[in-house]
């Protein structure tokens, strides 16, 4: 993994209209590894409840494929346009969006169209790009206005992208008769990073989201969303499971652990074993942490995290394929592994290859007897579901 490069954490936090079940705002994100590209889109449904949510869902998801496959800006806008319905009243589109193409984690391709412009925060104070406007022809009778921007990014740089219901929440009210606006909510995010100038992406979209609905005085009149990117410094864990297929591998497994500059875990009575000799460190069963369903934790000094290995990796796996956030809360070992999983950025798993004749049991299934392929699908999960970077080594 290069270290020279900023970690892109993206996260958006929603609270749908008071009264309806499904919020109208949809959020999308992708990572494309193979070309270091992050793709971000929110897209806005006229009105609120299903219906909206359906035409946000449309938007987001033709926006996303289209920008994944370097599609012209101009053609996916009309093409997008052209797809929805238009509102008979109003003679507008049935959808707004925000997209967002990061390259190389350095050089971002802004598209919005009917959201509020984003925020971009850089050395505490806020920054509007240049702005191009692109000229599109479609079925809407009204006029649509579409801005187009690039611009470079540097480290410990925020981009805030958000619909109206976050800058018009509190409308009406005595105290912000227009809603809560811009300038309001740049002062509010300023506030809050001067308590803590590392807050996460979740916890300033959270932040803004919960402010949002207590404008409303905590019934929200609208769907609310927002969304922020964070270029920052990645956070690391090494997972390290099964003993190495030579044992002359047992050092550099001790090594690797004992250096590592993160987090470090360790998944398997028989790799902590070999840690524990080759570092002369001391191993303690954890007896309390028993659940039931998986055998208890370990501790060792200079380790965070020491669990049983190919049961608790198959239960990691099972609930990263249920699980819509890593943030969800999940007892027992599988849980705190992934709660370390939700707290890093870039995950190395240090894969030992020698067999290890207990799972060769047939009454064990078969997925739990071959570690690599269930590491093989926690890694995947957590690069495209959940935007993190992996990196996975046998030895």
């Amino acid at each position: 993994m290069k270290t020279n490069e900023p970690f892109v954490e993206v996260d958006c936090r929603q609270q749908q209209k008071s009264g309806n079940e499904i919020c109208g705002d949809v959020f999308l994100s992708k990572k494309i590894p193979e070309e270091n590209r992050t793709i971000v889109v929110l897209s806005d449904g006229l009105g609120s409840g299903v219906k909206a949510n359906i035409l946000a869902s449309m938007t987001a998801s033709m926006a996303l494929n289209f920008i994944k496959v370097h599609s012209p800006i101009g053609y996916t806008a009309k093409i997008i346009m052209n797809t929805l319905p238009v509102d008979n009243f109003r003679k507008i589109s049935y959808s707004t969006f925000t997209i967002m193409d990061i390259e190389g984690n350095r050089k971002v391709k802004l598209i919005e169209f009917g959201n509020p412009a984003v925020l971009i925060r850089r050395k505490g104070s806020f920054f509007t790009p240049e702005k191009s406007e692109i000229s599109i022809k479609s079925n809407i009778p009204a006029k649509q206005r579409l801005f187009t921007s690039e611009f470079e990014i540097g480290l410990d740089d925020r981009i805030i992208f958000f619909t109206d219901g976050v800058t018009q929440s509190g409308m009406g009210n005595e105290s912000m008769p227009f809603g809560w606006g811009r300038q309001n909510l740049c002062q509010y995010v300023e506030e809050m990073l001067q308590e803590k100038e590392d807050f996460s992406a979740e916890e300033v979209a959270h932040g803004i989201v919960k402010r949002a609905v207590k404008n409303d005085h905590h019934t929200s009149r609208d769907d609310i969303s927002c969304g922020v990117v964070y270029f920052r410094r990645p956070r690391k864990v090494l997972f390290c499971t099964g003993p190495p297929f030579k044992e002359e591998n047992d050092r550099y497994l001790a090594e690797q652990i004992a250096g590592f500059p993160g987090q470090v875990i360790i998944s398997g009575g028989t790799t902590a074993w070999i840690a524990g000799r080759e570092l002369n460190r001391e191993i303690n069963v954890c007896l309390e942490s028993y659940s039931g369903e998986l055998p208890p934790e370990s501790e060792m000094r200079g380790v965070d995290l020491i669990t049983e290995g190919i049961l608790t990796l198959g239960k990691v796996s099972e609930y990263l394929e249920k699980l819509n956030h890593l943030r969800d809360p999940i007892p027992g070992p599988a849980g705190k592994i992934i709660r370390y999983f939700h707290d890093n950025d870039e995950i190395r798993f240090l894969v030992g290859t020698r067999v290890n004749e207990a799972h060769q049991d047939p009454n064990l299934p078969v997925e739990l007897a071959i570690r690599r392929n269930v590491v093989k699908k926690i890694g995947r999960l957590l690069e495209e579901k959940f935007l993190k970077k992996v990196e996975i080594k046998y030895i």
